[in-house]
Parts: structure tokens; C-alpha cells; sequence
């Protein structure tokens, strides 16, 4: 029997995350991921994804020192962004450069060390590739902020709002991990050859570019931006289903009831909604939509997915949709690192196998 694309195929045990889609339940670690969006900080859920336990509040604050030391890039590494095409999209030059870091220190097996260097340097080059390609001067990154604060300061070159904080980084902290997923396999596999961290990271992030798996949520931006307003959601939503189009940001191929994520996301950006008027129009959205939607496919049980409010988070801090897929990169940085670690602490090399199709001619 073929199992295309080795969908519902078990090929490893994990301790990482675990997914129960007909309930709607994300855990890492053994806990629930929309309770710790809601209570933690990105740092704390990282340490936790990455050694398996909370960290006591020495253990975060020397974690916390760890990835500020490693914001800053090389010279070389700020000249190779800088002389890339112009026209290289944003996750081709987080790839090559990242790939650019790697060196003979860099081996099988790899190191705790090694993943917090890639998850502070992600974000800077994300943002000085951003900003030089705007021809903006480039903006070091800040000893005196938190990671997320940080990586929106590097972007904008003014310190974030708290409400702008709080939503991006309860986005990334739901979007560090969630299982076996297309990129994280690609991870996986890499260093089961006993290559190294930069490699399988490399190896991730190609797969991420794919429309597929990290694809922006375009679609979702264009229908908040044709709403506009409030009073225009009802009408608007309406035609829509009556003519069978689908709304975007709805359902999810996992999750066959609401996604754990977009809870959390619903529960955090509502917090802060008042002081943001993107934020704010994106929950009326939701509400509305959900009630309209049981109306035109009842029973259907079509939910917001982690999708609408990734849209929703990017307009309100006002970034560009092409940056949608390198921030998911540089929150997944953590989930594909935990499982790189893990792979090679129990290592065995995958090599499936494929059914010949083709002409037999001796």
C-alpha cells in the first residue's frame, strides 16, 4: 500500500508537541500551548520546548542574556544581506544566509548552544533585510528588550507598542511548534544523516518557503481590507456566502473543531483590542463570520484558524504580508531547533521507500 506524501504515517516518537485535532488541543510539553500564550512569554516557552521543563526565574533571566548576546550579526553576515539581488523575496535570503553561517564548528551532534544563536540571529537578519531593502538605516538591536519587542523595534526602528507586542508575541509563541509538519520532517531527516544544525535548519527553512505549507495569508488581508469597518462586515460576509465563495481564515485541515491557536490569539489580541483598531476589526469580523456561517453551512462547524489572526496580528503592527512567512520562520526557528536536538539525541536515518511505477524493458 502507497501512502501518498506519508500522510497519517507514524515515523518517529516525539516530546515535543502533541496535536489532537478533534478536539482542538495543541500541547507542548505537556502543556497546553493557548494557556501558554495567554500566561508566558516567548522566552519562557522556548526554554520549555527546548529542555523540557519550565525555567526557574534564574534559568530565564541567563537564558534571556544568552539570546541578547547573540542578536548582533557578523560584518560579513550584514554585507551578504546587503548585497543580495534586490529582487531575492525575504526567505531566500534568510535561507542562504543563515546557510552562510555554518562552519567547521558547526557538526553532528549538534548543540543546545547552536539553536540559541539561530533563534536570536533569525529576527535580525529578517529585519535588517527588511529595512535595507526599504533603503532604511539599519537598526541595531537593543539589549534593554524583550525578544519580540526587540525583533518589531529592529523592524520599525521605534519601540512597539504594548499592544502590538502582546499580539505578536502570542502569535509567535502558538506558531513555535506544532508537530510533524512538512518543515520540521525536512529538519528531521537532514540531520538523521548525521549533518548539522545549520544544514537542517537550511533544510527547513527551504520547505517553509513553499506556498503550501508557509504561504501568506493574503487572502485574509484583502478581505479585512475590504471590510474596512464594522458596519460594513454583515453585508459584506453575506454576499459572500451567497455566492459560494469561501471565506478566508476559516477551517483547517487538522483541526475539525475551533484551532487552539486562534483561541489563544481571540483571548489575547481582545485584551488589547481597544487600543488598536486593526485588532479590533478582526474580532467583530470573526463573530460575525462564525454566526453567518452557521447560518449558510450548519453543522459544518467552520472556525477562525490561526491563519485569520496571523492576517489580523500583521495589519495591526502595520508590516508588509511578505514578511508573514519569515516571522513564522523565526517563531518555528524553536520548534524545528527542540526537534533537531531530539532527532539526534536517538538517531536513526530515515530512508523510506517508493513503489517503481515505471517500464520494465529487461
Amino acid at each position: 500500500m502507497v501512502h501518498v506524501g506519508l500522510k497519517g504515517i507514524v515515523c518517529t516518537e516525539t516530546k515535543i508537541s502533541h496535536i489532537d485535532g478533534d478536539v482542538g488541543q495543541l500541547i507542548y510539553r505537556g502543556y497546553d500551548a493557548k494557556d501558554l500564550a495567554v500566561s508566558s512569554s516567548f522566552e519562557e516557552v522556548a526554554f520549555l520546548l527546548l529542555f523540557d521543563r519550565k525555567p526557574d526565574s534564574e534559568e530565564l533571566a541567563a537564558f534571556k542574556e544568552k539570546l541578547i548576546g547573540y542578536r548582533s550579526l557578523s560584518d560579513s553576515a550584514i554585507e551578504l544581506i546587503s548585497s543580495l539581488p534586490h529582487e531575492m523575496d525575504h526567505m531566500s535570503v534568510l535561507r542562504t544566509v543563515v546557510s552562510s553561517l555554518g562552519d567547521s564548528s558547526h557538526q553532528f551532534p549538534p548543540k543546545n548552544e547552536e539553536a540559541l544563536e539561530l533563534i536570536s540571529a533569525i529576527p535580525t537578519i529578517i529585519a535588517f533585510r527588511e529595512r535595507s531593502m526599504n533603503g532604511e538605516k539599519l537598526v541595531p538591536p537593543s539589549d534593554s528588550l524583550g525578544h519580540v519587542e526587540n525583533f518589531l523595534y529592529m523592524l520599525t526602528g521605534k519601540k512597539p507598542s504594548s499592544a502590538e507586542a502582546v499580539a505578536l508575541e502570542a502569535y509567535m509563541i502558538l506558531t513555535m511548534e506544532h508537530g510533524m509538519n512538512a518543515s520540521t520532517f525536512s529538519a528531521r531527516v537532514t540531520v538523521s544523516t548525521e549533518s548539522d544544525l545549520i544544514s537542517a535548519i537550511t533544510s527547513a527553512l527551504g520547505t517553509m518557503k513553499g506556498p503550501l505549507h508557509g504561504g501568506a495569508p493574503s487572502g485574509v488581508i484583502q478581505l479585512l481590507d475590504e471590510i474596512k469597518d464594522k458596519n460594513n462586515a454583515e453585508s459584506y460576509l453575506r454576499n459572500k456566502l451567497e455566492k459560494g465563495d469561501r471565506l478566508m481564515g476559516f477551517g483547517h485541515r487538522v483541526y475539525k473543531t475551533r484551532d487552539p491557536r486562534a483561541v489563544a490569539l481571540q483571548k489575547k489580541t481582545s485584551e488589547v483590542a481597544g487600543n488598536n483598531s486593526e485588532l479590533d476589526l478582526a474580532l467583530h469580523v470573526e463573530e460575525t463570520a462564525i454566526r453567518l456561517l452557521e447560518e449558510y453551512k450548519p453543522g459544518r462547524k467552520l472556525y477562525t484558524n490561526v491563519e485569520f489572526y496571523a492576517a489580523a496580528v500583521m495589519k495591526a503592527i502595520h508590516l508588509n504580508s511578505e514578511l508573514f512567512t519569515p516571522i513564522f520562520s523565526a517563531s518555528r526557528i524553536v520548534g524545528w531547533s527542540a526537534h533537531v536536538l531530539e532527532q539526534a539525541s536517538d538517531n536513526t536515518i530515515y530512508r523510506p521507500s517508493a513503489k517503481y511505477t515505471g517500464k520494465m524493458l529487461v
